[in-house]
């Protein structure tokens, strides 16, 4: 793997590179409380791609700052300059909040084929905003955390309170939280078209078998795909919004099979 950093307005995102690093290339937009280390293991699972690119959006370590006039459409314009970066992209992947950055992004260019794993769009996380704004401005990441995974995610006290247990993946949602209130704040002020992924070759939506029809992934999945009524619409058997942690390998074959369909 080698990193790449890659200057966008009023900052930079780095972006890993697994295999070729001039290939035919997969890019890859994860979502929130996730970067580019979290989805290495499904990077290199992936067999259909000579090169997966993965982006570190802005607010991570160790890309750059979200800069003054953050929005969904910052988001869109790094992906763009991501994109030019790596050269030969045949598809896109998102997640969550990347799958949301990647449809946008597929109505301003051109995009062979866009692959969105439950994305996410509004009011998506809105009744958790005032609680994120709170924390923020406090400075309270714990508090920032225990929103997410509750008002947001619907987490039950007892599965956050064994997260918490565990010192390590605690300190890293704690790392990761640092943008939350912002990328909430973007999804919920994002325009919203009458269609997405416009200018896509082809759409897959992807949506994880225990989040199919249920709040708040499923949800929201089902208010995404009517607005790409085109798309293919896939389920991941025996997963939920999580599968690029517990499940990389299972998720990396459904998009090798995605990118074979498309071939």
């Amino acid at each position: 793997m080698i990193q790449k950093r890659v200057a966008v307005a009023g900052s930079w995102v780095t972006v890993d590179v697994h295999g070729d690093p001039d290939g035919p290339a997969l890019v890859v937009v994860p979502g929130a409380l996730s970067d580019a280390a979290a989805w290495a293991p499904v990077a290199r699972h992936l067999r259909g791609w000579p090169t997966v690119a993965v982006v570190n959006r802005r607010g991570r370590s160790p890309s750059g700052p979200l800069g003054a006039g953050y929005g969904l459409g910052t988001e869109v314009r790094d992906a763009a300059a991501v994109l030019r970066t790596v050269g030969d992209v045949r598809a896109l992947l998102g997640w969550s909040y990347g799958g949301l950055v990647a449809l946008h992004l597929a109505n301003a260019v051109a995009v062979p084929h866009v692959i969105a794993y439950e994305p996410v769009v509004a009011p998506f996380g809105a009744a958790a905003l005032p609680q994120l704004r709170r924390a923020q401005e406090a400075g309270d990441l714990d508090a920032t955390v225990t929103a997410a995974l509750g008002r947001i995610a619907g987490a039950p006290p007892q599965a956050i309170a064994a997260l918490r247990a565990d010192a390590a993946t605690w300190d890293e949602l704690r790392r990761l939280a640092v943008p939350l209130h912002a990328e909430t704040l973007a999804i919920d002020e994002a325009p919203r078209p009458a269609e997405l992924a416009v200018r896509a070759g082809r759409v897959d939506l992807v949506v994880g078998a225990r989040s199919r029809g249920r709040a708040p992934y499923g949800t929201t999945f089902d208010d995404v795909a009517r607005l790409v009524p085109a798309a293919g619409v896939h389920e991941l058997d025996g997963q939920g919004h999580l599968a690029h942690l517990e499940a990389p390998e299972q998720l990396a074959a459904l998009v090798d099979r995605l990118r074979l369909r498309a071939a």
